[in-house]
C-alpha cells in the first residue's frame, strides 16, 4: 500500500504531505468505503503508507478530528464520525426535530428561565423601551447526550405572557413560540466566534474553541416575538442553504 501513495502530490510538492493524507481519508469516507464508526488506520500505518513521519500522520488525524470528521478514542483508535448535524439558513427548524430526523435522542439542559430587564441591545431588537420586563432563557440542546447548541433567548412578554410557565424539557422554545405566535418574518446573522467561559462550560468545550454563532430575531403578525443567540461548536454543526430559480 505504501507504493500506492509514494508518488502522490505529497511527494512532488504540490500539496503538504499531511494534506494528502487528509484528502485520502476524506475520499474514502465520501465514497462510502469508510462508513461512520469505521476504524481508520493508525498513525504508524499512515506514516508507513504515505512514507512520512508519524508526526505528519498525527497532524492529519488531529486536524480531521478538530474538523469533526474523525473521533479519537483513547486506547481504542480513531474512527469515522457520524455526519455533522446541519441546519438551514433559509428556514427556522426545531432543533429537537433535527435530532430526531437523524434517528438520535434529543434532550436538553435548562440553565436559566427568568424575568429580567431589557438591556439597550435587547430592547432595540424586541422593539421595547430600555429597562422593560423581558423573559430570559438559557438552554443547552443535546444530540445523543452531546451538547450541540447553546441557546440564549429574550422573549417579549406582551406577546407570549405564559413563556416562563412552559416545560421546555418536553417542548423547545422554538416549538412553543411557533405554535402560539406563528412566524411571519425572521432576521438571521451568522458569525464565527471563540467560545467564552460560559459557552465553553455549557457545551463542554475549551474556551476559545471555534464556534458558529447565530443571532436570530423572530416576528409574528403582532410584533417581534424573540431575540436569540444560538452557539454551536464548529466541529459539531454546519449550516447550509439551497436556492432554486
Amino acid at each position: 500500500m505504501s507504493s500506492q501513495f509514494s508518488t502522490t502530490g505529497a511527494e512532488n510538492g504540490s500539496q503538504p504531505r499531511y494534506a494528502a493524507i487528509k484528502a485520502h481519508i476524506r475520499a474514502q469516507i465520501e465514497s462510502g468505503e469508510w462508513p461512520a464508526h469505521f476504524r481508520v488506520p493508525s498513525e504508524n500505518q499512515l506514516a508507513q503508507d504515505f512514507n512520512v513521519s508519524r508526526m505528519t500522520a498525527r497532524r492529519a488525524l488531529s486536524e480531521l478530528t478538530d474538523e469533526g470528521v474523525l473521533i479519537r478514542s483513547q486506547g481504542l483508535g480513531t474512527f469515522v464520525a457520524e455526519p455533522v448535524p446541519a441546519g438551514s439558513l433559509l428556514e427556522v427548524r426545531n432543533i429537537a426535530d433535527e435530532v430526531a430526523a437523524r434517528g438520535h435522542s434529543y434532550s436538553n439542559r435548562i440553565l436559566k428561565l427568568e424575568q429580567t430587564t431589557a438591556s439597550t441591545e435587547v430592547a432595540v431588537a424586541l422593539g421595547l423601551t430600555e429597562g422593560s420586563a423581558v423573559f430570559h432563557s438559557i438552554i443547552v440542546h443535546l444530540d445523543n447526550g452531546l451538547p450541540i447548541q447553546f441557546e440564549e433567548r429574550y422573549t417579549n412578554p406582551t406577546l407570549v405572557p405564559e413563556y416562563l410557565q412552559q416545560d421546555f424539557s418536553t417542548a423547545t422554545p422554538n416549538e412553543y413560540l411557533t405554535r402560539v405566535a406563528p412566524l411571519t418574518e425572521v432576521d438571521t446573522t451568522v458569525e464565527a466566534i471563540g467560545a467564552d467561559d460560559t459557552v465553553g462550560s455549557a457545551l463542554e468545550i475549551q474556551p476559545g474553541t471555534a464556534c458558529l454563532q447565530i443571532w436570530r430575531r423572530t416576528k409574528s403578525s403582532a410584533g417581534t416575538v424573540s431575540f436569540a443567540r444560538l452557539v454551536h461548536p464548529g466541529n459539531r454543526y454546519r449550516l447550509g442553504a439551497q436556492l432554486r430559480f
